[in-house]
């Protein structure tokens, strides 16, 4: 792994950077989305980039991590919504060639990774990480070979993810995620934590054993992962 540790723009403009280097390489680069406050200057500044005609999107294709099970792309909630609002909404992408996995009809689930695939596998995905070190929503325990599957939502997952809702209530109790597996399929691999709460799991998922009950320590293996931290998400790495 490559840490790369600065302030939430530096390290935003610093992730965007691997995005201008790839589409300049290859324009028609298939990227793995991912929702969450963490991304979302990331975001901004590929918005940007692209507004001032550094980058295109036009011929990129999109896949995300996952979606809440129950939320159709219209839901204020749904991780579609949030992807159409927070950047296609902002870029020269055609909306058909983005996908989000679909959390109504979940019979549609055993084709997105073949649909990856397909599309010739993901170049660069962007991930988060739980203070459980889940990546995307593959809690505590997720095996590692695990594809496109869906997953009961540990309580604490609901809670932290409560705060973009009326009440916990209103959370949904499973969400459909891209395995494992699915992810360590991806090129290259990014992935960015920001404030002091993740700092214990991000000196696990650097430092510590490979372990199922933090499965962003996997990312351990592969073979092009850049992490972004911020100080504060940085101060506990023992080395």
């Amino acid at each position: 792994m490559k840490v790369i540790i600065g302030t939430e723009e530096e390290i935003a403009k610093q992730a965007a950077q691997q995005y201008v280097e790839l589409l300049k390489r290859k324009p028609n680069a298939v990227l793995g989305g991912a929702t969450g406050s963490t991304p979302l200057g990331l975001y901004a500044e590929l918005a940007r980039l692209n507004k001032e005609g550094v980058i295109s999107f036009k011929d990129v294709t999109t896949f995300n991590l996952d979606e809440y099970v129950g939320l159709d792309g219209s839901h204020d909630q749904s991780y579609r919504y949030f992807m159409d609002h927070n950047l296609f909404d902002h870029i020269d992408i055609d909306k058909s060639r983005t996908h989000v996995p679909d959390g109504i009809n979940l019979e549609n689930i055993k084709t997105y990774d073949a649909q990856i695939e397909a599309a010739g596998g993901i170049d660069l995905q962007i991930l988060g990480i739980g203070v459980d070190g889940h990546i995307a929503f593959n809690e505590p325990g997720t095996p590692w070979d695990s594809l496109t599957h869906v997953v009961d939502l540990e309580e604490n997952t609901r809670e932290v993810n409560s705060r973009f809702f009326k009440s916990i209530d209103e959370v949904p109790k499973q969400a459909v995620t891209m395995g494992i597996k699915s992810i360590m399929h991806a090129r290259s691999i990014i992935l960015m934590a920001i404030g002091e709460n993740k700092a214990d799991v991000v000196d696990k998922m650097i430092n510590g054993p490979i372990d199922t009950q933090v499965a962003a320590s996997i990312l351990q293996l592969h073979p092009d992962v850049t992490v972004y931290l911020d100080p504060a998400a940085a101060s506990k790495l023992s080395k």
